[in-house]
């Protein structure tokens, strides 16, 4: 039974021990709810929920652990000197795969440069054989202890039961796991990227990575990666940009939350969010085609003589900051009307002028989510790339002069996985220590911000 097919089974199960419930929890108590410890619909929520949690639990299980141990079983079929080389071992398991799902559609073929034809046929239909046999297991499984938890909960229905206690459980141990996803998903983040920026540091030497000053990988050994001009280019992008966009966007928020009419608002603040739902690569092409040869005419050969393409840290930091508006106004918008309207009055009843209730209270009481929203910002500037690859270049130079080409570390991530990357290489593993250096880089970045939050927070209070 497919996967989707037995989830409708469960949740018509779960329907079904929730109409159960609710009967059995009225029928004891003799029709009046009042006798009931909780509500009927709690009672009915409890037998779904039984029903329906521990035959998902299995459910999940199953597809996780099944592919693996099937995976062991078939690899089992192969020589020992096969199995013994774990790239080549991946190579068998993928094409035993794609021909294992071609007999399932009756058109399964073996490549010619397979050396074993017979052998990848047989472990294919093995493959074949102990998959169908896990899809039934697994379908009894489920099914099994979605009845056994439906009969379970209705048998401990009574009048006097705690259900809403029970219910209420359910729910907090789900906002536990809910709120636990981002940590794990950090932790396995960040534990990825530290297995291969170890890897890489076995090959490169650290103190070249980090002081080197040329940046030119040659995927045939002697490159030279060093990480100076990558940060280079990405601090000085990302400064143009956040010059280019927390002046206008806090400007802005600060017209529409201080002196613009309701109408006006309610227009012009859905216009500028507008901004945020267009794709950076439209970015990327507005920067490409219309603002770099735009600079390149006045700034170029034609023009003061500065600029020698269209390529420039000037051109990706002003389409950056354009896009890096709606986050800054947005978000400090929605700050400053946070603080409250008491404030406001207080201060100009005490004669306090508009401006001088924006500078003196409004803007002191909102600075550190203000900080917060320059800090996204920032985040988001340092991470970006279809902007930087097609409005910034791809060289990576150390230089003061904005009107010259430069990349950033995000673009030269793509660019070294980009292609068949041999991750026993340096050269392919240099991404995995490129991005621990902006995840490091962007810790930093937080612990600034919390930093001057809390001291003019402090200030203010």
């Amino acid at each position: 039974m497919a996967p989707l097919t037995l989830l409708v089974i469960l949740l018509g199960l779960a329907v079904i021990g929730f109409i159960a419930g609710r009967k059995r929890a009225l029928h004891l108590a003799g029709g009046k709810a009042r006798a009931l410890h909780s509500l009927p619909v709690h009672y009915g929520t409890e037998v779904a929920l039984f029903a329906l949690v521990p035959a998902l639990g299995v459910l999940i299980v199953w597809m996780i652990a099944a592919p693996l141990m099937i995976n062991h079983a078939v690899s089992l079929d192969f020589p020992d000197e096969l199995r013994q080389d774990s790239g080549k071992m991946s190579l068998v398991i993928s094409d035993m795969r794609r021909v294992a799902a071609g007999l399932r559609q009756g058109a399964g073929s073996i490549s010619s440069q397979s050396q074993n034809p017979e052998l990848l046929l047989a472990a294919a239909q093995h493959y074949n054989t102990l998959s169908a046999a896990s899809g039934l297991w697994r379908t009894i499984a489920a099914l099994l202890a979605a009845i056994a938890g439906l009969a379970l909960s209705l048998a401990r229905i009574h009048p006097r039961a705690r259900a809403r206690n029970v219910v209420e459980g359910f729910v907090k141990a789900f906002l536990i796991g809910a709120a636990s996803v981002a940590i794990l998903t950090t932790g396995a983040i960040v534990a990825s990227m530290l297995s291969g920026t170890i890897s890489f540091f076995g090959l490169y030497p650290a103190a070249e990575f980090f002081l080197g000053t040329t940046w030119s990988p040659r995927f045939g050994g002697g490159s030279s990666l060093g990480i100076l001009p990558l940060l280079w280019g990405t601090l000085y992008i990302s400064a143009i940009a956040l010059a280019v966009a927390v002046p206008i966007g806090l400007f802005a928020a600060i017209y529409l939350s201080e002196y613009a009419p309701p109408r006006a608002r309610g227009i012009l603040k859905p216009l500028l969010e507008l901004l945020a739902g267009i794709p950076t690569i439209v970015y990327g092409l507005f920067a490409l085609v219309t603002v770099g040869p735009g600079l390149a005419r006045v700034f170029g050969a034609e023009g003061l003589g500065w600029m020698a393409g269209s390529s420039a840290v000037m051109t990706a930091g002003l389409v950056m900051g354009v896009m890096l508006v709606p986050f800054v106004s947005s978000l400090s918008d929605d700050i400053l009307n946070a603080v409250p309207q008491a404030m406001r009055d207080g201060s100009l009843g005490l004669g306090a002028t508009r401006s001088e209730t924006l500078r003196l209270v409004v803007l002191p009481a909102a600075l550190p989510g203000i900080v917060g929203a320059v800090l996204l910002a920032a985040s988001r500037a340092i991470g970006e790339t279809m902007i930087v690859v097609m409005g910034a270049g791809s060289a990576a130079r150390l230089s003061l002069n904005p009107f010259e080409a430069m990349t950033t570390v995000t673009a030269k991530i793509v660019s070294q996985l980009t292609g068949d990357a041999d991750f026993a290489s340096a050269e392919a593993l240099v991404a995995f220590a490129l991005g621990m250096t902006l995840f490091v880089l962007t810790l930093g970045l937080n612990v600034v911000a919390l930093t001057i939050v809390r001291k003019y927070r402090e200030q203010y209070e």
